[in-house]
């Protein structure tokens, strides 16, 4: 995101700063404040990103995505601490005076300075015996695309999409048709964990700008921080 973007008549102004996390956490800052995304049990430091930020988004209730225990434990900790989650994430994490509170999709929300899109409602199919629970992604500001597990594609435009690798719900070439649909100009790799380094060669080989998207994977190292 440039310091403006100007999407569907709206501008949406201020330079944000994403830092990755392992796996499928990011946190965003902007004007002093800061939104963090899926802290989940594969982030080994989602305690330290949590500390340092004014609101969690959660996409769904699998454990890679959100440790209960640690976001439990910070809300406890800290009274200024807000959370949005779909249904049942809420339900499990409890109210806490109204500081946990639900997200669907279709909603639009402003948290913590940004403007949020709530979209996609369901978790990719892993196999027809394991139940699809809810999955909420997130456009935030207009430009960047937070997917969760799943691949829905939303019917705004997108600057920058956080692009899923490795799980038991991906593959490459649903992954390319994804990011054909998304047509992002920037694409960032998320939900890289289960991913060895020639796995990770083969993502930037197969989905990379000489491969079936056309355009760079960007694969930073978790701690890394991008200019959006």
């Amino acid at each position: 995101m440039p310091r403006t973007v100007a999407v569907g008549g709206k501008l949406y102004s201020g330079a944000v700063e994403l830092t990755k996390y392992a796996h499928a956490c990011v946190a965003l800052a902007k004007g002093g404040r800061t939104i963090v995304i899926d802290p989940g049990v594969f982030t080994p430091d989602a305690r330290e990103a949590v500390a340092g930020a004014d609101a969690v988004l959660i996409t769904h209730e699998h454990f890679d995505h959100v440790d209960e225990e640690m976001l439990g434990a910070a809300l406890r900790e800290r009274a200024g601490l807000r959370v949005w989650a779909p249904p049942g994430v809420r339900q499990t994490l409890g109210d806490r005076g109204g500081r946990v509170t639900a997200v669907t999709p279709g909603e639009r929300l402003e948290i913590a300075g940004f403007e949020i899109l709530a979209v996609g409602g369901t978790h990719a199919r892993i196999h027809q015996d394991i139940p699809q629970v809810e999955n909420v992604g997130f456009v935030i500001d207009g430009a960047l695309y937070h997917p969760g597990d799943a691949y829905f594609v939303p019917d705004v435009p997108v600057q920058t999409l956080l692009l899923p690798t490795s799980g038991p719900w991906t593959k490459f070439g649903e992954a390319a048709d994804f990011v054909r649909a998304v047509r992002p100009a920037r694409v960032v790799q998320i939900h890289e964990v289960m991913l060895s380094e020639i796995g990770q060669a083969s993502v930037a080989r197969i989905l990379g700008k000489d491969g079936l998207t056309g355009l760079p994977i960007e694969q930073p190292a978790p701690g890394t921080t991008l200019d959006l």
